[in-house]
């Protein structure tokens, strides 16, 4: 048993209070979630030739400093950077590629959780509560963010195994339920170059919309391929640049609840973690139905599968 939660805002105005509104929804799902917890949000974007990269390593005290200093002397590039807790994100001026194979060979202890022109990825073990409080989230900033609360099933309760998981450029996924075929997929995706960090099913969903978006797929192709190839039961949020996806397994085994107003779309696995939204009580409320792709982006109208 997992918690989903997310939020789209539809109103740019609300931009500077989406950690204020969000966080309060993320700790509504503690219950279902207490060992792990995380959110990926979008906002902060860097340009189209810049790439933003959210690490992390296992040293608490680790000298982001000099790998900010190391990177910009040996690949003579632009780079910004700042810490949150346990995490930097780092601005470069270069390609994810380049950015990628430079860490993998002088810094291949440093974790990549996500990488992209928006977005960052934050989580940790612990209640919902303390993670919210020590990324600051109350004080963010951004368009849309999704989040997840864990309670672990599948794999072991560590940093790596919580949610959410992107192994894609500004693709998060985030998973409440279980995959029954994970392993097999796994195989076949890492035959295909997929690289993943964990044994959790979750993520090899993640990889799996990574790998058909690479083959040219749209994101609502992507995911009517996982409504046939992924056998469980799952109702999955997505975050990408531009917006937010929700889909449910074709009998919506798992619970899940949206709302919309002219200011926001939220979506969470209570209706108890939208309460505290400022006109929820005017809201449009319904539960998705199975099958059923629900995405809203920032260039495009709400579409339905």
């Amino acid at each position: 048993m997992c918690g989903i939660v997310g939020l789209y805002l539809k109103n740019p105005a609300l931009e500077s209070q989406i950690g204020e509104l969000f966080t309060p929804m993320l700790i509504a799902m503690t219950d279902r979630g207490p060992d792990s917890a995380g959110f990926a949000i979008y906002g902060d974007e860097v340009a189209d030739d810049w790439i933003k990269l959210t690490l992390r390593h296992p040293e608490k005290n680790y000298d982001w400093k000099a790998l900010a200093e190391k990177i910009q002397d040996e690949l003579d590039i632009g780079v910004e950077w700042f810490q949150n807790a346990k995490v930097a994100v780092f601005k470069l001026h270069t390609t994810d590629a380049i950015a990628e194979a430079y860490l993998a060979e002088n810094a291949c202890d440093v974790l990549i959780l996500s990488a992209g022109q928006s977005i960052e990825i934050l989580k940790e073990v612990g209640l919902p509560a303390q993670i919210a409080e020590t990324f600051n989230l109350r004080g963010m900033k951004g368009s849309h963010i999704i989040g997840h609360t864990r309670m672990a099933t599948e794999s072991a309760v560590t940093m790596e195994g919580s949610h959410p998981f992107s192994t894609g450029m500004d693709l998060c996924l985030v998973h409440n339920g279980s995959l029954s075929n994970h392993n097999r997929l796994r195989e076949e995706l890492k035959r295909e170059g997929v690289k993943f960090e964990t044994d959790n099913d979750s993520e090899v969903a993640a990889g799996y919309l990574t790998y058909r978006l690479q083959q040219g797929d749209t994101l609502t192709e992507a995911l009517e391929y996982a409504l046939k190839d992924l056998d469980g039961f799952f109702t999955f949020t997505i975050g990408t640049r531009d917006g937010f996806a929700v889909v449910r397994d074709p009998i919506a085994c798992k619970p899940a609840v949206m709302a919309e107003t002219d200011d926001y779309v939220a979506m969470a696995s209570e209706y108890q973690a939208l309460t505290t939204l400022p006109g929820i009580e005017n809201a449009r409320v319904w539960e998705p139905e199975p099958s059923t792709i629900y995405i809203w982006e920032r260039s495009s109208d709400d579409k339905r599968g």
